[in-house]
């Protein structure tokens, strides 16, 4: 059978770090404040010339070094976020043109948090139905952009990013390497407690992030552990097979009380949150790579990427690297 195996990763984060002392000085809030409702401590904020697009091209060409494949033999880009450069085109077509693979499909997918899963999966049944042999797959956003920053019940929370992947089509058996399962879901009937309150459409204007994170915290651990055990039921696993776990970083809270809804042991959780705070579609692919180049990802290792983002929207993917 066909299967998209993974042939690299690669990031990049904006210069300027922003510390919780830091972000103290400017609005009511407390380094303690912080780390005990989140575990942050910092956050990457994209300055002057910094966009998501930009991030998304430095991490891109990164994944294609990791993977020794040249830009020309990519015939497709999925990229998910929810901060795109412009309203249109997809700011998938703009890291297209740099890295000078222009011709094939390229664009980008709206699942806020969840977006590199919905790209990730897009990426993955496409290269299965032949319609595509390799792929990046890219998170990125600069989601400072969207944050009203007196509101310190959410501006405390978010950074800027990006992260990349990429698939390549590969002949394997059941054994062996490559996306073993996706599962997505969305539930709009929750839209209203994580949105932003703009848009080209409604106010002609940009906007800013809000949120009930008490709702979203409870909505997050349970669909997050229902996904999670969906997604092996499918692939014919259980929890105690998984080597890693690579989990959006919007929270330590939801991490922990994900791993105990799954009687997983923290120590199988990638955790970044506390340096890259919740950097929403970039999350996931950030700490992949960070914990592929470390070393904790080795080939052969069995992992699970998991999200929730606003809509809502989540998903989990099962890789075998």
């Amino acid at each position: 059978m066909i299967r998209s195996v993974v042939k690299g990763s690669g990031s990049a984060l904006p210069q300027r770090v922003v510390t919780n002392d830091e972000l103290a000085q400017r609005i009511d809030t407390s380094d303690e404040w912080i780390r005990e409702r989140t575990g942050i401590t910092q956050r990457y904020i994209a300055g002057e010339g910094e966009t998501t697009a930009s991030l998304a091209i430095e991490a891109a060409r990164a994944a294609l070094a990791d993977a020794g494949i040249d830009a020309k033999q990519v015939d497709l880009i999925v990229l998910g976020t929810a901060t795109p450069n412009r309203t249109f085109p997809a700011t998938a077509t703009q890291v297209q043109h740099a890295l000078g693979c222009d011709g094939g499909a390229a664009f980008d997918v709206a699942a806020v948090c969840s977006g590199f899963i919905y790209a990730l999966g897009t990426a993955d049944s496409m290269i299965r139905t032949g319609m595509a042999r390799c792929a990046l797959v890219i998170g990125a956003e600069t989601f400072s952009r969207i944050l009203d920053w007196e509101d310190r019940a959410t501006c405390v929370l978010f950074g800027d990013g990006a992260g990349a992947i990429v698939l390549a089509a590969e002949e394997t058996t059941e054994e062996e390497r490559g996306v073993l399962a996706t599962r997505l879901h969305a539930a709009g009937e929750h839209g209203d407690l994580l949105f932003v309150d703009g848009g080209p459409s409604t106010t002609g204007t940009v906007g800013h992030v809000r949120m009930r994170g008490r709702e979203v915290f409870r909505h997050a651990v349970v669909n997050l552990a229902q996904v999670l055990e969906e997604v092996l039921a499918v692939a014919d696993y259980d929890a105690a097979d998984i080597d890693w776990v690579v989990p959006h970083q919007a929270n330590l809270r939801i991490l922990e009380a994900t791993a105990r809804k799954l009687s997983l042991p923290l120590e199988k959780i990638v955790i970044t949150v506390d340096r890259h705070a919740n950097t929403s579609a970039a999350s996931v692919p950030l700490a992949f790579d960070e914990a592929r180049r470390d070393g904790r990802l080795k080939s052969g290792d069995l992992v699970m990427l998991e999200a929730m983002g606003g809509g809502f929207t989540w998903g989990a993917s099962l890789i075998r690297l």
